[in-house]
């Protein structure tokens, strides 16, 4: 099978590149599941006619880079939202199942209309959850990055919050008609929820484990 996934982009001083990147622990844990990860390019100049071409079977969008739309974005990387906004819109249009990891989750839920707000305590750290769905029934803690979250009024029309933070924030929602999941931490990195987050991909990606009916 194969997966394709969008990169982080980074300035590297002391050079005139902009460079896409990628933890290579990505690779380490899709290789594991039999899926070979197809980077996305950032800049592409139709990213969905490219997607068209990969033959793949999803879309992971990974984590890194502010929205660029966010008052006092970090790093962000206006080239980044333009290509991940174009492969969404292949996606929906083909009802391709998507992954959005942290910054992935964000721009789903803006590129279906919701909104952001800044979350404190949520950085680099690990804290507690409390969750619905069987899909989701067995996460007790996640790992975090991130300075910007959602709460359960700014989440888009269609989805469905299905891991909330103690603050109340969402960790990770479903969308009700597409075959789309959210969530904010990030399964590439060290955590206790290695069989989880495998279990997700794989129902995500090939239908194994959970009935598409236990998700609403």
């Amino acid at each position: 099978m194969r997966i394709a996934i969008t990169q982080r982009v980074e300035q590297v001083p002391g050079y005139a590149e902009r460079r896409d990147c990628l933890d290579q622990h990505w690779s380490v844990l899709m290789e594991g599941l039999g899926i070979d990860l197809v980077p996305v390019p950032n800049g592409l100049s139709s990213p969905g006619g490219w997607l068209a071409r990969q033959e793949v079977a999803g879309l992971i969008l990974s984590g890194g880079n502010d929205l660029a739309y966010l008052p006092n974005a970090s790093n962000c990387a206006p080239e980044r939202d333009l290509t991940e906004t174009a492969l969404l819109r292949y996606a929906q249009k083909n009802a391709m199942p998507v992954l959005g990891v942290c910054r992935g989750m964000q721009a789903l839920n803006h590129f279906l209309g919701g909104g952001l707000v800044p979350v404190a305590g949520h950085v680099n750290c690990i804290h507690a959850v409390r969750s619905e769905g069987e899909l989701f029934a067995e996460y007790r803690e996640v790992n975090s990055y991130h300075n910007w979250g959602l709460n359960p009024d700014n989440l888009a029309a269609n989805l469905l919050a299905r891991v909330w933070a103690n603050d109340g924030s969402v960790e990770a929602f479903v969308h009700q008609q597409l075959p789309w999941i959210g969530i904010m931490w990030h399964p590439e990195r060290p955590s206790n929820n290695g069989i989880h987050d495998v279990r997700l991909m794989r129902h995500l990606f090939s239908g194994k484990d959970i009935p598409c009916a236990s998700l609403s």
